[in-house]
Formats: C-alpha cells, structure tokens, sequence
C-alpha cells in the first residue's frame, strides 16, 4: 500500500494531516478512525480494501500526525473540517464513484457528514460507530450545558492509564492481549505501536493522541445528533461487534427503526472487530458498498 502524506489548514486554524493512495482510477474509500487512534492503527484492514478502491485517511485533530490545538473543537465541527480538506483535494482523484467507512467516534462524524452533504457518498460501512441513544444523548448534553463535566467511566480509565514507555518494542509487549487491545491480531497491535506512538520529548515513546483530548471526546457528545441520524439519505451498512458496548448494541437497534436506510448486522468480535478479523471486514465492507455503483 503507498501511502502519499497530505497537510491541510483548516478554517479553525488548526492543520489536519492524513495519507491517501496513489490515485488509480478506483472507487475512492474515505476513512476515519476511532478516539485515540489514527488512520493508519487500521492497516491490516486498509491493505486489504485498497485493492479494490483508491484511499483518503483523515486523522481528526489531535490525533495521527494532525494538530492537536488547545481544547476540543467539537464532535460537528470536527465532522465538518473533515469535509473541508477532503473537498480540497477530491479532485485529485478525478469523476470516480466515493464511499465512506469509519471506526467508533469517527463513526459518528462520517454519520454527521452524510447528514449535511447527502451527496457526498455512494454508500457507508460504519464500524461499530459510537452512537449515543436518544436517552444517552439528552444525559450528555444536559451534563454539558450545565457544565457539570461527564467524567464517565471510558474517560476516567483514558486520565489513568499508561502513555508513556521505554521503546515500541516495550510498548507491545504491554499491551498485548490487555483491554483494548485483546483479541487484535499481532499486524493490528503492531501498527497501533507504529502507528499510534511518537517520540517522546525526553526518551522513550509516547502516545500521539494527549490523554486530555480523548478524555474530552468521551465526556462530550455531538449537537443534534438524532436529527442527523433521520437525515442520513446514504446507504448505510452498520456493522457492530457481538460484544460490543451495551450504548453500541441499542443504537444498532434503535436507529434502523428511525431510518430506512440504516442495515444493522452483528460480527464476531468486540469493539475493534476491525483490528481482530480484518479479512472478514475488509469482505463485508467491499460487498456492500461495490453493490451501490
């Protein structure tokens, strides 16, 4: 898979960073990860799906190699500077059919961007999105709104965990078959070393994404977001882990009902069954949307 860097200056000021494929002539496949990831902590899975399609990986701020800034910009407005530097360089790729597929928290900001720009995707395949239930939701944003703080238990365990370590290979030994990271094959868990650590500033390797930035993406939620998801005119294959967060498995219930365009379908694996079964992924992905032509 050769990989091309791209850099683009956003309208908030902060410079969003991401890779995309030689253009060839494919379909294009625009891809966002999950909090405290990257793009390229997928790789197993990419490689596999870039073989039928051209690919453009945007890292959300504060993650991969883009700008971190000074507080947390939004789930909306982040789904909206997604758009802005994908639309800077689409051309690029020239008039070629464009698909979407998406991890967790960027999951959730693929569904905000069909929302706003309907034409923007043939088809979707999100990946254990994140959707809060209407319930979740209101509770989110009323903690918000008060400024009470939604210190939950997934931002919590974020604040406490490890980020620092003597070198990669200390960092996979650490993290191999632990939280997170159970189940993911040997290639996931190595790009995630890869891909998803930097040079610490003293020694060491450290995690990209700050421990802050995650915390706060855990302890937010979009604006109007159930308005959005009756929005979503794109089809969409909604893909969720059999042991999955409960949030995920009600979600993937709920919103089918709400919107006809929404095809729910339970995999084997948890959150990150992307990272665990790759192949089995990279299949179902490229079934459904080279359906929608």
């Amino acid at each position: 898979m050769n990989l091309h860097a791209w850099a683009y200056s956003t309208s908030a000021g902060i410079t969003l960073r991401g890779w995309h494929t030689t253009p060839s002539g494919k379909p294009v496949l625009h891809f966002l990860h999950g909090n405290g990831l990257g793009t390229r902590v997928y790789t197993p899975v990419l490689e596999l799906l870039s073989a039928d399609f051209d690919l453009w990986l945007c890292d959300i701020q504060g993650h991969g190699e883009s700008d971190t800034g000074t507080h947390f910009l939004g789930w909306n407005r982040n789904a909206e500077l997604a758009v802005e530097a994908f639309q800077a360089q689409r051309s690029i790729f020239g008039d070629v059919p464009v698909y979407a597929s998406a991890h967790s928290f960027g999951g959730v900001l693929t569904s905000l961007i069909m929302a706003q720009h309907p034409q923007l995707f043939r088809a979707a395949v999100l990946l254990d999105p994140i959707v809060f239930t209407p319930l979740a939701q209101l509770y989110m944003k009323t903690k918000e709104r008060l400024r009470l703080g939604v210190f939950n238990t997934l931002a919590k365990r974020t604040l406490a965990r490890r980020s620092h370590w003597p070198d990669r290979q200390a960092a996979y030994a650490s993290l191999t078959g632990r939280g997170t990271f159970k189940g993911w094959t040997k290639d996931a868990l190595r790009a995630y070393v890869d891909h998803g650590l930097r040079a610490a500033d003293e020694d060491g390797v450290q995690l990209k994404c700050p421990a802050w930035l995650e915390a706060a993406i855990f302890s937010s939620a979009p604006n109007n977001l159930w308005k959005s998801l009756g929005q979503v005119q794109t089809p969409v294959l909604f893909l969720y882990g059999r042991t999955t967060y409960s949030i995920v498995l009600k979600s993937a219930a709920i919103w089918p009902k709400r919107n006809p365009h929404i095809v729910p379908e339970q995999v084997e694996g948890g959150h990150c069954f992307m990272q665990e079964y790759p192949e089995a992924t990279a299949q179902r992905t490229r079934d459904f949307l080279l359906q929608h032509h």
